[in-house]
């Protein structure tokens, strides 16, 4: 089993904000795909694919707090951190870059920081989405995070949120390795 998590912060008030990079690529991966999420026993939503083998996971804990719902999932479906892919922003990387890495430190990011605490192990792959716009200071980073992106940004996050979904497709069929080598920018 292979479970990609998103990560965001629900509600209205951060739907377009740059912090939910992981959520849209899940949404969009889920659109191609023709699934939808469903409540899940904990906090968050999720929807299975592939004969149960492939597991779409959104907490709705709050970035903060991912770590609880990622936790949880793992209990429920039995999981090793191994099969784990979290899909998140980075604010250090470039708008449009994507870099994947099969673990590795929390980056400053508080919600991985969050899922290492409450799993007690760096050793989960992840998708990080750069969300940096070359126009915009990023500092302070809980600020940065919590704008929409400029108006004349929309396309190039479009392509890296398609993009990303195409690296999930490709992680699936392909391996971790063969996913790096082709996507890492």
């Amino acid at each position: 089993m292979i479970a990609f998590v998103g990560l965001g912060n629900i509600g209205d008030e951060y739907a377009n904000t740059k912090h939910n990079a992981g959520f849209w690529a899940l949404d969009q991966f889920a659109i191609r795909n023709k699934i939808v999420f469903n409540p899940g026993k904990g906090d968050y939503v999720f929807s299975q694919i592939k004969h149960n083998q492939i597991l779409l996971v959104k907490p709705t804990t709050g970035m903060n707090k991912s770590g609880i719902a990622v936790k949880d999932m793992m209990s429920r479906w039995d999981m090793l951190p191994s099969e784990i892919v979290v899909v998140l922003d980075d604010v250090d990387l470039p708008l449009g870059a994507m870099r994947i890495r099969p673990k590795g430190g929390d980056g400053c990011h508080r919600g991985l920081e969050n899922i290492i605490y409450q799993i007690q192990t760096d050793e989960f792959s992840r998708i990080r989405l750069g969300i940096a716009e070359s126009s915009e200071n990023t500092r302070p980073s809980e600020e940065y995070v919590l704008k929409p992106f400029n108006k004349d940004s929309i396309g190039e996050v479009d392509l890296m949120v398609q993009r990303c979904a195409d690296a999930m497709q490709y992680l699936i069929i392909n391996g971790l390795n063969r996913t790096m080598n082709e996507f890492n920018s």
